[in-house]
């Protein structure tokens, strides 16, 4: 079978700078193609069967796991405050009872960990409205609270105008005790089944993942330039905000999640989490021989 150039997907969000700037430089190599999109545009791409390989939101998985397999020990999440997935607020977080809430239509998991800490957790009744919280405040047009994630978390957490806020990895953290995620790898399955990959796609993103790490004071000097934090939060941010692994703590926080939503109606069934193998999976006309002594 012909080789197939490897497409992934790369979010532009600074949190996944320290997994895909190996990629970007070349230190991985150039033998695959980055696409850029917001997540539920990637969703969408996957889901087309326009990439191999790309972040996913945690929610986007469940809807759809037999579409996909999870690149092992690699996600976006926290073990605490994540500092860009934040609710902020004109009013005190517990008079929000009856208000309406403006969630972004960019990331499905935060918006359904937000009703799910609101409803669950909080016990205050509110409603939302979807659309773009940068446009409504850049307008004038200023919601009472508004859930806003990413970059535009960055720029709006010290925001004057919204005194009041909700990390929503810390409030997860206080209610359970374990980290979130939100959001993870995953490689089509219909891509596996019909070719091969000219990489083996979870060895890349594991070697990245632990290049970044390893290198995460030039990392944070990157994402310094960008002016949202200072060099000394960002730092804070990197290394004390996101954790990058999918191991027993992780998995355990992700299941529990995943059992809530299906409880609330929001999946269908808790999915299994079934992760990547590239010696298992590949089909064998793909699998390299190992070479005579």
């Amino acid at each position: 079978m012909t080789e197939k150039e490897l497409r992934i997907g790369r979010i532009r969000y600074l949190n996944v700078l320290p997994i895909y700037y190996p990629m970007e430089s070349g230190v991985m190599g150039r033998d695959f193609k980055l696409v850029y999109g917001a997540p539920a545009e990637l969703n969408d791409m996957m889901a087309r069967g326009e990439l191999h390989v790309a972040s996913a939101s945690s929610v986007e998985y469940a809807r759809h796991a037999d579409q996909y397999y999870l690149v092992p020990d690699i996600a976006i999440g926290s073990c605490g405050p994540v500092m860009s997935v934040l609710l902020i607020s004109r009013k005190p977080i517990w008079e929000l009872e009856g208000e309406t809430v403006l969630t972004t239509a960019q990331s499905h998991t935060s918006a359904c960990l937000l009703r799910m800490l609101f409803r669950d957790y909080l016990k205050i009744n509110v409603q939302y409205e979807t659309g773009s919280v940068m446009e409504s405040i850049e307008s004038g047009d200023l919601p009472t609270a508004a859930l806003c994630i990413g970059d535009d978390a960055l720029r709006l957490r010290s925001d004057d105008r919204y005194p009041y806020r909700m990390d929503l990895g810390e409030a997860w953290r206080e209610w359970t005790g374990l980290p979130f995620i939100f959001g993870v790898w995953v490689i089509s399955r219909k891509a596996v089944e019909e070719g091969c990959f000219n990489r083996d796609p979870a060895t890349l993103f594991i070697r990245a993942k632990d290049w970044g790490v390893a290198n995460m004071e030039q990392m944070v000097s990157m994402a310094a330039d960008t002016g949202y934090l200072s060099k000394e939060d960002m730092r804070t941010y990197f290394t004390k905000g996101l954790v990058y692994n999918l191991r027993t703590k992780e998995q355990e926080g992700l299941r529990l999640f995943y059992r809530r939503l299906a409880e609330a109606g929001e999946i269908p069934a808790v999915p299994e989490l079934v992760f990547y193998d590239h010696d298992i999976m590949t089909p064998p006309e793909c699998r390299q021989e190992p070479e005579d002594d």
